[in-house]
């Protein structure tokens, strides 16, 4: 199933774009080195200029895929949340135990990212930082209703939706599966953003990845047990 799953092109919304970078060569090194300097500057910092000036193109070609950086920055955590998506579809595909499936969730939404060779163009290890860092000046804005009617958040919905559909699944009638899953979802950003900052917020000791799977899994299977 891998050598199937190898050639899967990750898609976001297409409203998020002006067009596919995935489209072109030049598409695809804005997406790439948009990444690393996000990465190195933070969000603010960052500008098209100095995209254009690391890439070695003009910043109107940039404008001609991305609107603005906002729109770049959705597109980034668009398609980190399709890539986990996707590692789940493939790491459960033949577990029929919900319980299982749910723990391998819990273990992609917690667990420590590895670069995907299938996704040359994307340093995941550094996108998974960009959306600790980040992620929530996507949807924290005064625009947010117009971007969610465009459909910028689809991504991460999906994925909350699959996971709570588990969670259903386990126990058909705990009250709070969608609220469940997205808090568990933010929960890891912010869990491993204290661990590396602020540490007095949190337990999870920062370069120990188990200890913040554990206790979301913790969390999830005590929240969902039947009465």
């Amino acid at each position: 199933m891998k050598s199937l799953l190898a050639n899967i092109k990750i898609t976001v919304d297409e409203k998020v774009y002006l067009k596919d970078p995935e489209s072109s060569e030049k598409g695809q090194q804005i997406i790439q080195h948009g990444i690393l300097l996000i990465d190195e500057l933070g969000l603010e910092a960052f500008t098209f200029k100095k995209l254009a000036e690391r890439i070695g193109t003009t910043e109107a070609t940039i404008y001609r895929y991305f609107e603005s950086k906002h729109t770049l920055l959705v597109y980034l955590i668009s398609w980190y949340w399709n890539w986990l998506e996707y590692k789940l579809v493939f790491a459960t595909s033949n577990i029929p135990s919900a319980e299982e499936r749910l723990k391998i969730a819990i273990h992609i939404l917690s667990g420590e990212i590895e670069n995907d060779l299938d996704f040359a163009h994307v340093d995941e290890v550094v996108l998974q930082r960009i959306v600790v860092a980040e992620s929530a000046k996507a949807y924290l804005t005064k625009g947010v209703d117009a971007d969610n009617q465009e459909g910028f958040f689809l991504s991460y919905k999906r994925l909350c939706r699959r996971i709570a559909a588990i969670i259903r699944e386990i126990n058909p009638d705990y009250k709070y599966p969608d609220s469940l899953v997205s808090t568990v979802a933010e929960s890891a950003h912010y869990q491993i953003f204290f661990s590396q900052h602020l540490p007095s917020l949190t337990n999870i000791n920062n370069g120990k990845q188990n200890q913040l799977e554990e206790f979301l899994t913790d969390l999830v299977f005590k929240a969902i047990e039947k009465q």
